[in-house]
């Protein structure tokens, strides 16, 4: 085999002939070049190209749908992984341009797997794997002072004691805990679960018990325009309001919430029939609806939160935005663009980044607000629009909390370093270290390393540790907060609603055109 010349690579490059693509994980054989083709298209599947090495280039599809694949270490065969149906569909075929037309007798036989597993020896392994990655990664190479060899030796005894995978979880929670890394989590793994356990059903309300049934007193709120996001009791097609009284339940009494929330047991997504009696009605009607999961109505109750801040904020100026970034992720990216482009053009916006989990998408929001308008232009009709364009020219205003977290603490610590607003609230977390989540354990579970520090540009420490101060801080009190009230939302908008008053934003004005109107002369 020949050698690889390093000197001088950068000069030999060859681009391939090839039409682009979304392409990622990149092989070579002797013969071909496999490449994985990751469309995102509606009704299209994420396929395996095969490119023929030889003048005349051809590009073919190796097979479609596929989830991951191999290239043998011969560069002679492939192992390719179908996505969906449980990863079951596994096939080892040849390497060449296209799959065998018959690939029956290339199929694992994962089913057929046995594999016999000694828990305890396997979270021997785990516990060192885990100890291991902290050595290795974590972002004070002194250990944060600690002595590493013995804290593990402190712990290695109780790893006799374990009996189940949530207590050697418990183990590790005890030790990461003593380097005083806050941006550095547990979790995961092989641990029992109980596949019988009865699962509760919602329907996406709160309730009042009456002498007639139950009485749904809130269904809980959602933006209108996304109807998908909506309760169960909200959904189009289900007659339920506020202060009707739920009497049965598939036709059987109800007479309480306790009656109410066993009625909804193992329900979830099924068809449920609901027995109702509106007020003003002599008459009960019924309805059907499908109740959701905890998960699901933990994020409906959120949903509700959120709506109900933001009709706050319209109900006391119209011209104050609001939005909230649940974290800092893929999903976060659609909000934001979403609340933030319907409401750029307002005089002052409330970006609300309370008990936001992170992420790592603070750059690209930070960027959309950095952006100036230099110039307008002014249509027939009188509309103008700024250059650059969909610019947020207002007031900013960001509310943290003291569970802000992870890169809601950067995305605030952002806002203050680059002056782009007032941050109000409560002093955020501090975790501030920054990490790549890779720091799996065989059997799936994670002892998160805290691995990238963060420094201000002057060099000093940034976030880890002691949090991101409030320009203001207000702080939600846990009375006023149960019975309703929002301090911290208050004082944002009061804040903003003044700085409108003192500082408003220049409208767009054209001054009158140039004198000298005369057509160009001719050529």
């Amino acid at each position: 085999a020949s050698k690889l010349k390093w000197d001088g690579l950068n000069e030999r490059l060859w681009q391939v002939p090839v039409a682009s693509g979304n392409y990622a994980k990149l092989s070579a054989s002797s013969s071909f070049l496999y490449v994985m083709d990751r469309v995102s298209e509606p009704r299209q599947q994420p396929s395996l190209k095969s490119i023929k090495i030889n003048p005349k280039t051809k590009v073919d599809t190796f097979t479609t749908n596929v989830a991951d694949y191999q290239l043998g270490p011969q560069g002679k065969s492939l192992f390719i992984r179908k996505r969906g149906s449980n990863n079951s569909n596994q096939v080892i075929v040849m390497a060449g341009a296209r799959f065998p037309s018959n690939a029956q007798n290339s199929r694992l036989k994962t089913t057929q797997w046995k594999l016999a597993i000694q828990p305890h020896h396997e979270w021997q392994q785990i516990f060192r794997d885990a100890w291991l990655m902290h050595r290795d990664s974590l972002f004070d190479a002194n250990m944060r002072g600690l002595d590493w060899n013995q804290t593990k030796q402190k712990y290695l005894p109780l790893l006799a004691r374990v009996t189940d995978r949530h207590e050697l979880n418990d183990i590790f929670k005890q030790m990461m805990g003593e380097l005083n890394a806050l941006h550095s989590q547990v979790g995961g793994g092989d641990t029992p679960r109980d596949t019988d356990a009865p699962k509760a059903g919602s329907l996406g309300a709160t309730y009042e018990d009456t002498e007639q049934g139950v009485k749904i007193t809130h269904i809980y709120r959602h933006d209108k325009e996304l109807p998908a996001l909506a309760a169960p009791l909200n959904k189009p097609g289900v007659d339920a309001e506020v202060g009707d009284v739920i009497t049965h339940v598939n036709a059987k009494p109800i007479s309480n919430t306790a009656d109410l929330i066993s009625a909804m047991r193992n329900q979830t997504g099924n068809q449920v029939l609901l027995t109702l009696q509106r007020a003003g009605n002599d008459e009960a009607h019924q309805t059907i609806v499908k109740p959701v999961s905890p998960g699901r109505e933990f994020r409906l109750r959120y949903q509700d939160w959120v709506t109900g801040n933001l009709e706050a904020v319209q109900q006391a100026d119209q011209d104050i935005g609001y939005l909230h970034l649940y974290a800092m992720g893929s999903n976060d990216v659609a909000t934001f663009a979403r609340e933030f482009y319907a409401q750029y053009q307002k005089g002052g916006l409330i970006i609300d980044v309370r008990r936001n989990r992170g992420g790592n998408i603070d750059a690209w929001i930070i960027e959309k607000l950095l952006k100036r308008a230099w110039s307008f232009w002014e249509t027939p009709n009188g509309e103008r629009n700024t250059n650059m364009q969909q610019t947020f020219r207002g007031h900013l205003v960001v509310l943290a909390d003291e569970f802000t977290y992870s890169d809601g603490e950067t995305f605030t610590a952002g806002i203050k370093a680059l002056g782009l607003g007032t941050v109000i609230g409560k002093q955020t977390a501090g975790a501030g270290v920054w990490l790549s989540g890779r720091n799996r354990v065989v059997d799936g579970g994670i002892a998160r390393v805290a691995e990238f520090p963060v420094y201000a540009m002057d060099g000093s420490w940034l976030t880890e540790g002691t949090g991101i101060s409030p320009d203001i801080e207000v702080d939600n009190l846990p009375h006023e907060t149960f019975k309703g009230r929002d301090a911290q939302l208050e004082r944002a908008i009061e804040y903003l609603q003044e700085k409108l008053s003192k500082d408003p934003i220049p409208k767009y004005k054209a001054k009158p055109l140039p004198a000298d109107t005369s057509p160009a002369d001719n050529f």
